[in-house]
């Protein structure tokens, strides 16, 4: 018997988790979010090319025979940053190229560690692999076109004897790899994996974005249904969304923010449940990072000669967003990346 709860089961208990939205995270950081769906919520291949224009920026979506990445492939992305992500916190420099246990990604995300689950898994790189973003950026007066894929290639290193994968090796692209040296990433709740219906995960994610930790948002229908790349028309969109709403209100099932639909039923109005932490200025979850042992400094003041090391301190603990299990060689690695990248003041 199929229960009528919205959300799966929790099979695999895990820590929260980071996503890189990369139209925010593009290399240029002055031009602002790009926000267009290039994750499709359909579970079935979509093969529909997407063209999204604002302000001059142009971004077209294109698929592969396989069609496009789905909001369900998103997830073998946020795994990858994830790690990565915990990696830089501790002091580790992020590699372009991640190995990992497949059947930890599939913990991790909340999905099941059997065969089936493993054939997703592959589908999903594949699709990763070939759906391809062309966008142009116009800065200093000049037009850059940039055109690249979600991941570069996805290898499985071993298998057993059954075929199933057990070390997978992925390298992303340089986009995303961008975003993520660049800590432009944002917490998702656990309880985004147990969402079932992908227009659910993409209505968490705009509004994990933009209502954040303030009280109260809302977003027209239309303007909802362009952010989320529905290709239903606007009458079924508006049943849907009415759907995951009235669920969210009768079972409170949608994380960290309460979704309804006002009284004349143009507009979505997102309430927060008070749940989303603390936050920097930047909108990333603030980690409270304990007093370093004052021998760092010294060893800092070696890492970035002629730098402030108490400024730099200062800088990188508004750019953790969880504590590092060795804040002082986290920190020295953050006064070496410091360095690297602007040399001596």
């Amino acid at each position: 018997m199929v229960s009528d709860y919205p959300l799966l089961p929790d099979r695999h208990p895990q820590g929260d988790f980071f996503v890189c939205d990369i139209f925010d995270a593009a290399p240029k950081a002055d031009i602002g979010p790009m926000e267009h769906p290039i994750f499709s919520l359909s579970t079935k291949p979509d093969i529909r090319p997407r063209k999204y224009e604002h302000n001059g920026i142009t971004v077209e979506v294109k698929p592969s025979s396989d069609g496009l990445a789905t909001v369900h492939d998103r997830d073998v992305l946020i795994y990858c940053i994830s790690q990565l992500i915990k990696g830089m916190n501790e002091g580790r420099e992020p590699q372009q190229v991640i190995r990992f246990q497949a059947s930890d990604l599939l913990r991790a995300t909340n999905r099941m560690i059997t065969g089936r689950g493993y054939d997703l898994l592959k589908a999903a790189m594949e699709r990763l692999a070939g759906t391809r973003i062309s966008t142009n950026i116009t800065t200093g007066g000049q037009e850059v076109f940039e055109t690249f894929g979600l991941i570069e290639r996805a290898r499985i290193v071993r298998e057993t004897r059954d075929g199933r994968m057990q070390e997978v090796e992925i390298k992303l692209s340089d986009w995303v790899f961008n975003a993520i040296r660049g800590q432009e990433v944002l917490t998702l709740s656990r309880e985004y994996f147990r969402l079932r219906k992908p227009l659910e995960r993409r209505i968490y994610e705009l509004v994990r974005k933009h209502c954040g930790r303030q009280r109260e948002w809302r977003i027209g229908l239309e303007l909802l249904q362009k952010k989320c790349g529905s290709g239903s028309s606007l009458r079924e969109f508006r049943r849907l969304v009415t759907a995951i709403a009235e669920e969210d209100e009768r079972y409170g099932h949608m994380p960290d923010y309460e979704i309804r639909i006002d009284g004349d039923r143009d507009f979505l109005v997102v309430r927060s449940r008070g749940t989303v932490g603390p936050e920097t200025a930047d909108g990333l979850s603030a980690a409270v990072i304990p007093p370093l042992d004052g021998d760092v400094y010294d060893m800092a003041r070696e890492a970035a000669p002629g730098w402030d090391v108490r400024m730099i301190e200062q800088e990188w603990r508004s750019w953790a967003t969880e504590v590092p299990k060795n804040p002082e060689m986290a920190f020295l690695g953050f006064c070496r990346k410091w360095f690297e990248r602007r040399g001596r003041p």
